[in-house]
């Protein structure tokens, strides 16, 4: 059975995704001008010190109840076969879906995010509508009396058909709630490790429309799935030895209670096989952060820069 990778509520949340078709992958990354192992293995040692180790799990949360081992940038580097900027050229985001002028204003933002987040190129894809989803695809749940669509079936038989030859990952972004099959009530994110799809939902990121903390806390949780189901496939797993972005998550209050930003083992990860500067991705990730008053989140982005010497 494929192997699939999920951020989750005890009932769940997700998203959808699609792309066009390319001949040849163009421009991937080159050796020379890519970050050395040696300079990602000096930067890691540099931040340690500025992460906190994961904190002991509360009434439900999700190591409570699923026992992960996680994993270290070594056992990260043992598994791959390469980086995947040498092998792929650019993350793509697929819009699924109706959108409000607020919502579609939060895709754009993550589009923005996810290329200073990663340090490659990020590419939004035109809309796709989902009315002409099979029926096996809808339901409407049984309790809540509230309409979803089935996140297995947006993986399967839209997004990994669709997938661009040169895609690190296609993730989906929808409006709508998702669930992902029996026994389970609904989703945030889903992914899976080896076909580099993943789906996400904004449906349950609380109100876009509301005060400036509201539209703010909206905004970060969308910015946190998108990085979490983008780390898994990048082959990352759950993170269990750090307060980390790649933490599962088993409820909201579990989620927002996690960093945005992953942690030093889970960033070297990020630095080697997308051959990303870490210096140049905490500048870049502030400046983003001061425009949309992240505050929290420039601290631990400037201090991160402060302390990397050359």
């Amino acid at each position: 059975m494929r192997r699939r990778t999920f951020l989750t509520f005890t009932s769940f949340g997700v998203a959808q995704c699609l792309g066009r078709s390319f001949e040849s992958i163009a421009n991937p990354k080159h050796e020379t001008g890519l970050v050395s192992l040696q300079a990602v293995l000096k930067a890691k040692s540099q931040i340690l010190p500025l992460h906190e180790k994961k904190k002991p799990n509360q009434p439900g949360d999700w190591l409570e109840q699923h026992k992960e081992t996680g994993q270290s940038f070594d056992e990260f580097m043992a598994r791959k076969k390469g980086r995947v900027c040498q092998q792929y050229r650019a993350i793509y985001i697929q819009p699924l879906g109706e959108f409000s002028k607020s919502q579609r204003a939060v895709v754009v933002q993550t589009e923005d995010f996810m290329a200073r987040f990663f340090g490659m190129p990020v590419e939004l894809l035109p809309d796709k509508s989902l009315a002409d989803l099979p029926e096996q695809a809808r339901r409407v749940h049984p309790t809540w009396n509230v309409s979803q669509v089935l996140s297995t079936h947006l993986l399967d038989h839209v997004l990994k058909p669709l997938r661009p030859k040169d895609a690190v990952a296609v993730l989906g972004l929808t409006a709508e709630d998702l669930w992902p099959g029996q026994n389970w009530n609904f989703v945030f994110g889903q992914a899976s490790l080896s076909d580099r799809v993943g789906v996400w939902s904004l449906h349950r990121n609380g109100n876009v429309d509301g005060s400036f903390d509201e539209k703010r806390l909206f905004l970060r949780r969308t910015l946190k799935t998108a990085a979490h189901e983008t780390g898994h496939m990048l082959g990352i797993p759950h993170c269990v030895a750090f307060e980390c972005g790649m933490n599962g998550s088993n409820n909201l209050s579990e989620s927002d209670r996690q960093p945005l930003e992953f942690c030093p083992e889970c960033q070297a990860k990020i630095s080697w096989t997308c051959s990303c500067s870490l210096r140049t991705r905490y500048q870049k990730l502030a400046e983003f952060g001061r425009r949309h008053e992240l505050h929290d989140d420039v601290e631990c982005w400037t201090r991160s820069q402060a302390v990397l010497t050359d």
